[in-house]
Protein backbone atom coordinates (compact mmCIF):
# COMPACT_ATOMS: atom_id res chain seq x y z
CA UNK A 1 0.00 0.00 0.00
CA UNK A 2 1.70 3.23 -1.08
CA UNK A 3 2.29 5.59 1.79
CA UNK A 4 3.05 2.95 4.40
CA UNK A 5 6.58 2.08 5.62
CA UNK A 6 8.50 -0.54 3.67
CA UNK A 7 9.93 -3.66 5.30
CA UNK A 8 13.41 -3.13 6.75
CA UNK A 9 16.20 -5.57 5.94
CA UNK A 10 16.67 -8.30 8.57
CA UNK A 11 19.95 -10.23 8.61
CA UNK A 12 20.53 -13.72 9.99
CA UNK A 13 19.46 -17.32 9.42
CA UNK A 14 15.95 -18.52 10.18
CA UNK A 15 17.24 -20.46 13.18
CA UNK A 16 19.13 -17.50 14.64
CA UNK A 17 16.25 -15.07 14.21
CA UNK A 18 13.64 -17.52 15.54
CA UNK A 19 15.74 -18.06 18.67
CA UNK A 20 16.20 -14.31 19.09
CA UNK A 21 12.44 -13.66 18.88
CA UNK A 22 11.63 -16.57 21.20
CA UNK A 23 13.99 -15.23 23.85
CA UNK A 24 12.46 -11.77 23.51
CA UNK A 25 8.96 -13.22 23.99
CA UNK A 26 10.12 -15.12 27.08
CA UNK A 27 11.49 -11.90 28.55
CA UNK A 28 8.30 -10.01 27.69
CA UNK A 29 6.00 -12.41 29.54
CA UNK A 30 6.74 -14.02 32.85
CA UNK A 31 6.59 -17.80 32.76
CA UNK A 32 6.92 -18.01 28.98
CA UNK A 33 9.05 -20.84 27.58
CA UNK A 34 8.91 -20.31 23.84
CA UNK A 35 12.67 -20.69 23.39
CA UNK A 36 12.67 -24.06 25.10
CA UNK A 37 9.72 -25.18 22.98
CA UNK A 38 11.22 -24.31 19.60
CA UNK A 39 14.87 -25.26 20.22
CA UNK A 40 14.34 -29.02 19.53
CA UNK A 41 12.67 -28.08 16.25
CA UNK A 42 15.57 -25.99 14.92
CA UNK A 43 18.41 -27.46 12.88
CA UNK A 44 21.94 -27.25 14.32
CA UNK A 45 24.81 -28.94 12.47
CA UNK A 46 26.94 -29.03 15.62
CA UNK A 47 24.37 -30.98 17.64
CA UNK A 48 23.48 -34.49 16.52
CA UNK A 49 20.21 -34.60 18.44
CA UNK A 50 18.82 -31.73 16.34
CA UNK A 51 16.95 -32.34 13.05
CA UNK A 52 18.80 -31.92 9.75
CA UNK A 53 16.22 -29.32 8.70
CA UNK A 54 14.21 -26.98 10.88
CA UNK A 55 10.50 -27.68 11.30
CA UNK A 56 9.61 -24.14 10.28
CA UNK A 57 5.84 -24.59 10.34
CA UNK A 58 5.71 -25.77 13.95
CA UNK A 59 8.31 -23.20 15.01
CA UNK A 60 6.20 -20.42 13.50
CA UNK A 61 3.01 -21.77 15.08
CA UNK A 62 4.59 -21.47 18.53
CA UNK A 63 6.07 -18.04 17.80
CA UNK A 64 2.85 -16.62 16.36
CA UNK A 65 0.75 -18.01 19.22
CA UNK A 66 3.07 -16.44 21.78
CA UNK A 67 3.24 -13.13 19.91
CA UNK A 68 0.02 -11.91 21.50
CA UNK A 69 2.35 -10.75 24.28
CA UNK A 70 3.97 -8.24 21.92
CA UNK A 71 1.07 -5.81 22.41
CA UNK A 72 2.38 -5.14 25.90
CA UNK A 73 6.02 -4.78 24.81
CA UNK A 74 7.78 -1.40 25.17
CA UNK A 75 6.78 1.04 22.44
CA UNK A 76 10.34 1.55 21.16
CA UNK A 77 10.79 -2.22 20.63
CA UNK A 78 7.34 -3.18 19.39
CA UNK A 79 7.68 -2.44 15.67
CA UNK A 80 11.11 -4.10 15.41
CA UNK A 81 9.78 -7.26 17.10
CA UNK A 82 6.77 -7.46 14.77
CA UNK A 83 8.98 -6.81 11.73
CA UNK A 84 11.15 -9.74 12.79
CA UNK A 85 8.08 -11.96 13.11
CA UNK A 86 6.85 -10.89 9.66
CA UNK A 87 10.27 -11.70 8.21
CA UNK A 88 10.17 -15.19 9.75
CA UNK A 89 6.64 -15.80 8.44
CA UNK A 90 7.83 -14.91 4.93
CA UNK A 91 10.05 -18.06 5.07
CA UNK A 92 7.06 -20.38 5.57
CA UNK A 93 5.74 -22.57 2.75
CA UNK A 94 2.27 -21.17 3.42
CA UNK A 95 2.57 -17.71 5.01
CA UNK A 96 -1.20 -17.21 4.77
CA UNK A 97 -1.61 -19.72 7.59
CA UNK A 98 -0.03 -17.34 10.10
CA UNK A 99 -1.41 -13.98 8.98
CA UNK A 100 -4.96 -14.12 10.47
CA UNK A 101 -3.78 -14.32 14.11
CA UNK A 102 -1.14 -11.67 13.42
CA UNK A 103 -3.77 -9.29 12.03
CA UNK A 104 -6.01 -10.09 14.98
CA UNK A 105 -3.30 -9.12 17.48
CA UNK A 106 -2.63 -5.85 15.68
CA UNK A 107 -6.33 -5.02 15.58
CA UNK A 108 -6.44 -5.16 19.38
CA UNK A 109 -5.31 -2.28 21.63
CA UNK A 110 -1.57 -1.95 22.20
CA UNK A 111 -1.57 -1.59 25.97
CA UNK A 112 2.02 -0.38 26.22
CA UNK A 113 1.23 2.68 24.08
CA UNK A 114 -2.35 3.92 24.53
CA UNK A 115 -1.66 7.19 22.68
CA UNK A 116 0.55 5.97 19.80
CA UNK A 117 -0.65 2.38 19.61
CA UNK A 118 -2.89 2.88 16.57
CA UNK A 119 -0.09 4.55 14.61
CA UNK A 120 2.32 1.75 15.50
CA UNK A 121 -0.22 -0.92 14.52
CA UNK A 122 -0.87 0.82 11.19
CA UNK A 123 2.85 1.02 10.53
CA UNK A 124 3.31 -2.70 11.21
CA UNK A 125 0.26 -3.69 9.15
CA UNK A 126 1.52 -1.44 6.35
CA UNK A 127 4.85 -3.25 6.48
CA UNK A 128 3.01 -6.55 6.27
CA UNK A 129 0.84 -5.31 3.38
CA UNK A 130 3.88 -4.19 1.41
CA UNK A 131 5.76 -7.43 2.01
CA UNK A 132 3.04 -9.35 0.12
CA UNK A 133 2.96 -9.53 -3.68
CA UNK A 134 0.55 -6.95 -5.16
CA UNK A 135 -1.67 -9.56 -6.82
CA UNK A 136 -1.79 -11.84 -3.76
CA UNK A 137 -5.29 -12.06 -2.25
CA UNK A 138 -3.68 -12.21 1.20
CA UNK A 139 -3.38 -8.45 0.99
CA UNK A 140 -7.18 -8.34 1.25
CA UNK A 141 -7.15 -9.74 4.79
CA UNK A 142 -4.40 -7.36 5.87
CA UNK A 143 -6.32 -4.43 4.40
CA UNK A 144 -9.40 -5.39 6.41
CA UNK A 145 -7.27 -5.30 9.57
CA UNK A 146 -5.89 -1.89 8.58
CA UNK A 147 -9.40 -0.53 8.06
CA UNK A 148 -10.46 -1.96 11.43
CA UNK A 149 -7.64 -0.12 13.22
CA UNK A 150 -8.45 3.08 11.31
CA UNK A 151 -12.10 2.85 12.33
CA UNK A 152 -11.41 2.21 16.02
CA UNK A 153 -8.75 4.92 16.23
CA UNK A 154 -10.47 7.60 14.14
CA UNK A 155 -7.55 7.83 11.68
CA UNK A 156 -9.72 8.00 8.55
CA UNK A 157 -7.39 10.52 6.92
CA UNK A 158 -4.82 7.70 6.72
CA UNK A 159 -7.21 5.68 4.56
CA UNK A 160 -8.54 8.47 2.35
CA UNK A 161 -5.54 8.64 -0.08
CA UNK A 162 -5.80 4.88 -0.67
CA UNK A 163 -9.48 4.85 -1.67
CA UNK A 164 -8.58 5.50 -5.32
CA UNK A 165 -6.88 2.07 -5.36
CA UNK A 166 -9.77 0.06 -3.92
CA UNK A 167 -11.50 -0.84 -7.20
CA UNK A 168 -8.23 -1.90 -8.85
CA UNK A 169 -7.36 -4.02 -5.78
CA UNK A 170 -10.74 -5.77 -5.92
CA UNK A 171 -10.10 -6.59 -9.57
CA UNK A 172 -6.46 -7.55 -9.07
CA UNK A 173 -7.22 -9.89 -6.16
CA UNK A 174 -10.19 -11.39 -8.06
CA UNK A 175 -12.44 -11.10 -5.02
CA UNK A 176 -15.76 -12.89 -4.85
CA UNK A 177 -18.84 -10.63 -4.51
CA UNK A 178 -19.16 -11.53 -0.82
CA UNK A 179 -15.51 -10.59 -0.19
CA UNK A 180 -15.83 -7.31 -2.07
CA UNK A 181 -19.01 -6.58 -0.14
CA UNK A 182 -17.20 -7.14 3.16
CA UNK A 183 -14.43 -4.75 2.10
CA UNK A 184 -16.83 -2.04 0.92
CA UNK A 185 -18.84 -2.30 4.14
CA UNK A 186 -15.68 -2.03 6.23
CA UNK A 187 -14.74 1.19 4.41
CA UNK A 188 -18.30 2.49 4.77
CA UNK A 189 -18.25 1.81 8.52
CA UNK A 190 -14.86 3.51 8.93
CA UNK A 191 -16.08 6.55 7.01
CA UNK A 192 -19.29 6.63 9.02
CA UNK A 193 -17.35 6.53 12.29
CA UNK A 194 -15.39 9.56 11.05
CA UNK A 195 -18.61 11.42 10.11
CA UNK A 196 -17.69 11.24 6.42
CA UNK A 197 -21.24 10.68 5.21
CA UNK A 198 -20.50 10.97 1.48
CA UNK A 199 -17.78 8.30 1.51
CA UNK A 200 -19.82 6.14 3.87
CA UNK A 201 -22.84 6.18 1.55
CA UNK A 202 -20.70 5.71 -1.56
CA UNK A 203 -19.17 2.47 -0.29
CA UNK A 204 -22.43 1.27 1.22
CA UNK A 205 -23.98 1.61 -2.23
CA UNK A 206 -21.04 -0.27 -3.78
CA UNK A 207 -21.60 -3.05 -1.25
CA UNK A 208 -25.30 -3.15 -2.11
CA UNK A 209 -24.51 -3.47 -5.82
CA UNK A 210 -22.59 -6.68 -5.13
CA UNK A 211 -25.71 -8.32 -3.66
CA UNK A 212 -28.20 -8.12 -6.51
CA UNK A 213 -28.28 -11.85 -7.29
CA UNK A 214 -30.67 -14.41 -5.79
CA UNK A 215 -27.95 -15.93 -3.58
CA UNK A 216 -27.50 -12.62 -1.75
CA UNK A 217 -31.21 -11.88 -1.29
CA UNK A 218 -31.12 -12.06 2.51
CA UNK A 219 -28.15 -9.69 2.79
CA UNK A 220 -29.56 -7.46 0.07
CA UNK A 221 -32.76 -6.73 2.00
CA UNK A 222 -30.94 -5.48 5.09
CA UNK A 223 -28.40 -3.55 3.01
CA UNK A 224 -31.16 -1.98 0.93
CA UNK A 225 -32.90 -0.61 4.01
CA UNK A 226 -29.58 0.55 5.43
CA UNK A 227 -28.67 2.33 2.18
CA UNK A 228 -32.09 3.96 1.93
CA UNK A 229 -31.83 5.16 5.51
CA UNK A 230 -28.34 6.57 4.86
CA UNK A 231 -29.55 8.36 1.72
CA UNK A 232 -32.46 9.93 3.60
CA UNK A 233 -30.20 11.19 6.38
CA UNK A 234 -27.46 12.46 4.03
CA UNK A 235 -28.00 16.21 3.71
CA UNK A 236 -26.21 16.28 0.33
CA UNK A 237 -28.05 13.39 -1.31
CA UNK A 238 -31.11 14.42 -3.32
CA UNK A 239 -31.14 12.03 -6.30
CA UNK A 240 -32.60 8.65 -5.37
CA UNK A 241 -32.37 7.08 -8.81
CA UNK A 242 -29.13 5.36 -7.79
CA UNK A 243 -31.31 3.34 -5.39
CA UNK A 244 -34.46 2.88 -7.44
CA UNK A 245 -32.40 1.36 -10.28
CA UNK A 246 -31.39 -1.60 -8.07
CA UNK A 247 -33.39 -4.85 -8.06
CA UNK A 248 -32.99 -5.28 -4.31
CA UNK A 249 -34.56 -1.86 -3.73
CA UNK A 250 -37.45 -2.67 -6.05
CA UNK A 251 -37.95 -5.89 -4.09
CA UNK A 252 -38.84 -3.78 -1.05
CA UNK A 253 -42.14 -3.08 -2.79
CA UNK A 254 -43.19 -6.58 -1.71
CA UNK A 255 -41.12 -7.21 1.41
CA UNK A 256 -41.16 -3.73 3.05
CA UNK A 257 -43.97 -1.69 1.53
CA UNK A 258 -43.64 1.16 4.03
CA UNK A 259 -39.95 1.70 3.25
CA UNK A 260 -40.67 1.61 -0.48
CA UNK A 261 -43.52 4.10 -0.10
CA UNK A 262 -41.16 6.47 1.72
CA UNK A 263 -38.60 6.08 -1.07
CA UNK A 264 -41.22 6.93 -3.69
CA UNK A 265 -42.14 10.09 -1.79
CA UNK A 266 -38.54 11.31 -1.77
CA UNK A 267 -38.01 10.25 -5.38
CA UNK A 268 -40.89 12.09 -6.99
CA UNK A 269 -43.49 13.43 -4.56
CA UNK A 270 -43.83 16.55 -2.43
CA UNK A 271 -43.93 17.74 1.16
CA UNK A 272 -47.67 17.29 1.65
CA UNK A 273 -47.28 13.63 0.62
CA UNK A 274 -44.76 13.15 3.44
CA UNK A 275 -47.23 14.62 5.92
CA UNK A 276 -49.87 12.17 4.71
CA UNK A 277 -47.34 9.34 5.14
CA UNK A 278 -46.59 10.38 8.72
CA UNK A 279 -50.30 10.48 9.55
CA UNK A 280 -50.81 7.00 8.10
CA UNK A 281 -47.68 5.60 9.81
CA UNK A 282 -47.38 7.64 13.03
CA UNK A 283 -44.71 5.49 14.71
CA UNK A 284 -42.65 4.43 11.69
CA UNK A 285 -40.04 7.20 11.77
CA UNK A 286 -39.28 6.79 15.47
CA UNK A 287 -39.23 2.99 15.28
CA UNK A 288 -36.71 3.12 12.42
CA UNK A 289 -34.60 5.84 14.11
CA UNK A 290 -35.30 8.28 11.28
CA UNK A 291 -34.81 11.95 12.14
CA UNK A 292 -38.07 13.71 11.28
CA UNK A 293 -36.45 17.16 11.14
CA UNK A 294 -33.85 15.99 8.59
CA UNK A 295 -36.51 14.34 6.44
CA UNK A 296 -38.77 17.40 6.54
CA UNK A 297 -35.94 19.71 5.51
CA UNK A 298 -34.81 17.45 2.66
CA UNK A 299 -38.29 17.09 1.21
CA UNK A 300 -39.02 20.81 1.49
CA UNK A 301 -35.91 21.47 -0.61
CA UNK A 302 -36.94 18.78 -3.10
CA UNK A 303 -40.47 20.18 -3.25
CA UNK A 304 -39.07 23.61 -4.08
CA UNK A 305 -37.04 22.01 -6.88
CA UNK A 306 -40.21 20.39 -8.25
CA UNK A 307 -42.12 23.68 -8.10
CA UNK A 308 -39.32 25.43 -9.98
CA UNK A 309 -39.18 22.68 -12.60
CA UNK A 310 -42.95 22.88 -13.12
CA UNK A 311 -42.65 26.65 -13.67
CA UNK A 312 -39.89 26.38 -16.29
CA UNK A 313 -42.02 28.11 -18.94
CA UNK A 314 -43.01 31.09 -16.79
CA UNK A 315 -39.50 31.24 -15.26
CA UNK A 316 -40.98 32.78 -12.11
CA UNK A 317 -42.31 31.34 -8.87
CA UNK A 318 -44.38 33.52 -6.52
CA UNK A 319 -43.45 33.53 -2.84
CA UNK A 320 -47.01 32.56 -1.90
CA UNK A 321 -46.85 29.42 -4.04
CA UNK A 322 -43.55 28.42 -2.43
CA UNK A 323 -44.92 29.04 1.07
CA UNK A 324 -47.99 26.94 0.31
CA UNK A 325 -46.02 24.05 -1.21
CA UNK A 326 -43.46 23.92 1.59
CA UNK A 327 -46.03 24.66 4.35
CA UNK A 328 -43.93 27.48 5.78
CA UNK A 329 -44.57 31.11 6.77
CA UNK A 330 -44.17 33.65 3.97
CA UNK A 331 -41.25 35.32 5.75
CA UNK A 332 -39.23 32.07 5.59
CA UNK A 333 -39.48 31.66 1.82
CA UNK A 334 -36.25 33.46 0.99
CA UNK A 335 -34.30 31.38 3.52
CA UNK A 336 -35.55 28.14 1.94
CA UNK A 337 -34.82 29.36 -1.59
CA UNK A 338 -31.27 30.25 -0.56
CA UNK A 339 -30.83 26.80 1.02
CA UNK A 340 -32.10 25.19 -2.18
CA UNK A 341 -29.65 27.21 -4.26
CA UNK A 342 -26.79 26.20 -1.95
CA UNK A 343 -27.84 22.56 -2.34
CA UNK A 344 -27.51 22.86 -6.13
CA UNK A 345 -31.16 22.05 -6.79
CA UNK A 346 -32.06 25.40 -8.38
CA UNK A 347 -30.43 28.58 -9.61
CA UNK A 348 -32.04 31.98 -9.80
CA UNK A 349 -32.57 35.37 -8.22
CA UNK A 350 -34.95 36.58 -5.54
CA UNK A 351 -37.08 39.62 -6.26
CA UNK A 352 -38.26 41.10 -2.97
CA UNK A 353 -40.10 43.87 -4.78
CA UNK A 354 -42.22 41.48 -6.86
CA UNK A 355 -42.20 38.73 -4.21
CA UNK A 356 -41.02 36.24 -6.84
CA UNK A 357 -38.21 33.80 -7.39
CA UNK A 358 -36.77 34.29 -10.89
CA UNK A 359 -35.71 30.83 -12.09
CA UNK A 360 -32.48 30.44 -14.07
CA UNK A 361 -32.17 26.67 -13.72
CA UNK A 362 -34.25 23.95 -12.10
CA UNK A 363 -33.78 20.24 -11.42
CA UNK A 364 -36.20 17.57 -12.62
CA UNK A 365 -36.31 14.92 -9.90
CA UNK A 366 -37.68 12.29 -12.29
CA UNK A 367 -36.94 12.29 -16.02
CA UNK A 368 -40.06 11.00 -17.76
CA UNK A 369 -40.89 10.28 -21.39
CA UNK A 370 -42.41 13.75 -21.72
CA UNK A 371 -39.11 15.27 -20.60
CA UNK A 372 -37.27 13.28 -23.28
CA UNK A 373 -39.75 14.57 -25.88
CA UNK A 374 -39.10 18.12 -24.70
CA UNK A 375 -35.34 17.58 -24.99
CA UNK A 376 -35.78 16.16 -28.50
CA UNK A 377 -37.89 19.15 -29.52
CA UNK A 378 -35.29 21.59 -28.22
CA UNK A 379 -32.53 19.74 -30.03
CA UNK A 380 -34.51 20.00 -33.27
CA UNK A 381 -34.87 23.75 -32.77
CA UNK A 382 -31.15 24.11 -32.09
CA UNK A 383 -30.30 21.99 -35.14
CA UNK A 384 -32.50 24.12 -37.40
CA UNK A 385 -31.00 27.30 -35.94
CA UNK A 386 -27.46 26.03 -36.52
CA UNK A 387 -28.33 25.03 -40.09
CA UNK A 388 -29.62 28.55 -40.74
CA UNK A 389 -26.48 30.08 -39.23
CA UNK A 390 -24.31 27.79 -41.35
CA UNK A 391 -26.21 28.76 -44.51
CA UNK A 392 -25.69 32.46 -43.75
CA UNK A 393 -21.96 31.90 -43.14
CA UNK A 394 -21.60 30.04 -46.44
CA UNK A 395 -23.45 32.78 -48.31
CA UNK A 396 -21.26 35.48 -46.76
CA UNK A 397 -18.14 33.49 -47.62
CA UNK A 398 -19.19 33.14 -51.25
CA UNK A 399 -19.92 36.87 -51.51
CA UNK A 400 -16.54 37.66 -49.94
CA UNK A 401 -14.75 35.44 -52.49
CA UNK A 402 -16.58 37.07 -55.40
CA UNK A 403 -15.73 40.57 -54.14
CA UNK A 404 -12.02 39.69 -53.74
CA UNK A 405 -11.85 38.18 -57.22
CA UNK A 406 -13.46 41.28 -58.71
CA UNK A 407 -11.05 43.53 -56.82
CA UNK A 408 -8.00 41.57 -57.99
CA UNK A 409 -9.20 41.59 -61.60
CA UNK A 410 -9.38 45.39 -61.52
CA UNK A 411 -5.83 45.57 -60.15
CA UNK A 412 -4.46 43.21 -62.82
CA UNK A 413 -4.26 45.83 -65.59
CA UNK A 414 -0.66 44.90 -66.58
CA UNK A 415 -1.36 41.41 -67.78
CA UNK A 416 -2.42 38.10 -66.25
CA UNK A 417 -5.26 38.38 -63.84
CA UNK A 418 -4.69 36.66 -60.53
CA UNK A 419 -7.94 35.35 -59.08
CA UNK A 420 -8.57 35.02 -55.35
CA UNK A 421 -8.04 31.50 -54.09
CA UNK A 422 -9.93 30.56 -50.92
CA UNK A 423 -7.88 28.63 -48.33
CA UNK A 424 -4.66 29.68 -50.09
CA UNK A 425 -3.68 32.39 -47.67
CA UNK A 426 0.10 31.89 -47.80
CA UNK A 427 0.24 31.80 -51.61
CA UNK A 428 -1.89 34.93 -51.95
CA UNK A 429 0.35 36.71 -49.44
CA UNK A 430 3.44 35.79 -51.51
CA UNK A 431 1.81 37.15 -54.67
CA UNK A 432 0.94 40.41 -52.91
CA UNK A 433 4.58 40.76 -51.74
CA UNK A 434 5.79 40.33 -55.36
CA UNK A 435 3.38 43.05 -56.54
CA UNK A 436 4.67 45.40 -53.85
CA UNK A 437 8.25 44.90 -55.02
CA UNK A 438 7.32 45.67 -58.66
CA UNK A 439 5.70 48.95 -57.61
CA UNK A 440 8.91 50.07 -55.90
Amino acid sequence: MPGFPRLSLVEGTFEELATELAQYLDNAKEGSSVAAAITPLLADAEKSERPAESDRENVLKKLVTASAALNSAPERELQAAYNLLIHLISHAEDPDLFLPPLCKYLSQPITSSPHNGAGIALGILGTLFNSIQPDDETRYHVLLAIIGVIKSSGNYDTLRPQLKNVDSWVEEWELEPAEARKLFLAISDAAGAAKESEDSYHYLLKALRTSQDAESAADAKDLSVRALKAALHNDKHFDFQDLTALDSIQALKKSDETWFELLEIFSAQNFDDLQDFKEANPSFLSEQSLDEAILDKKLRLLTLASLAAAAHKERTLPYKQIAHGLQIPLEEVEMWVIDSIRSGLVEGKLSQQKQEFLIHRSTHRVFTENHWREVAARLDVWRNSLQNVLAVIRQQKEEFVREKEAELQKQGSNGESKGYRPNRGQRNQAERREQAIEVE
